[in-house]
């Protein structure tokens, strides 16, 4: 089966990381997802048995060598083959969370990109909206975090990979005429991406480049 491209939105989601545009936007997305909402409903129920019996469960792991024995087999024989398995499921997500979430907090990832042929490091560009592949609608904005005072961004829309439009702006968001919505057809995909400049034109920051599509004309 095909990954959903919001799929990743998930953990954001449960954990509260996402600002109320961005959740309004998932929890219509996930309603309508089939592979979404079951994949939603595996994750919460796997946290919530974290949060109840991970003491219990994981409590062993800072036992002194010579007791943890006597324990381990405690805990194996209070276990059901039902719980043992969701403990061991519970196990292997601490281990993704711990893996791919926690470093996330600890330090942020600067994106590469090219300037006259010289590789050089920037900030990252977080897209606000729109972040859902399928839409009602051709969508009439389109915004980005800020990344700081006196900065002008580049906004590109693509079709496929033939650039479509672009804008300049020194606003963190861009608002269509009606005359660029024409330019996009329903049910054909688009992706979006922004690039930041400081005052002397330097590229300081890039987004990564976002799909979306939408399913009427209005």
């Amino acid at each position: 089966m095909k990954k959903c491209n919001l799929e990743n939105m998930i953990g954001d989601y449960l954990f509260d990381r996402l600002d109320e545009t961005q959740k309004e936007k998932f929890e219509e997305h996930y309603f309508n997802c089939p592979q979404c909402f079951e994949k939603m409903e595996q994750t919460d129920e796997m946290i919530t048995v974290i949060k109840a019996n991970g003491s219990e469960i994981f409590r062993d792991v800072y036992a002194p060598q010579k007791t943890r024995r006597s324990r381990l087999e405690s805990v194996l024989a209070f276990l059901t083959p039902r719980q043992w398995t969701m403990a061991a499921v519970s196990a292997a997500l601490i281990l993704v969370v711990a893996i791919g979430v926690i470093p996330n907090f600890i330090k942020t990832t600067s994106p590469e990109f090219f300037i006259n042929d010289d590789l050089v490091r920037g900030s990252s560009i977080a897209l606000i909206s729109p972040v859902i592949d399928n839409l009602d609608q051709v969508p009439s904005e389109f915004r980005w975090q800020s990344v700081g005072n006196k900065t002008e961004y580049k906004l590109f829309i693509y079709h496929q990979e033939e650039l479509l439009w672009t804008t300049t702006t020194m606003d963190n968001f861009v608002t269509l005429s009606e005359n660029i919505k024409s330019l996009m057809a329903p049910s054909k995909k688009y992706s979006w991406q922004v690039k930041a400049f400081s005052a002397e034109g330097t590229l300081i920051a890039v987004s990564s480049r976002v799909q979306f599509c939408f399913v009427t004309s209005k």
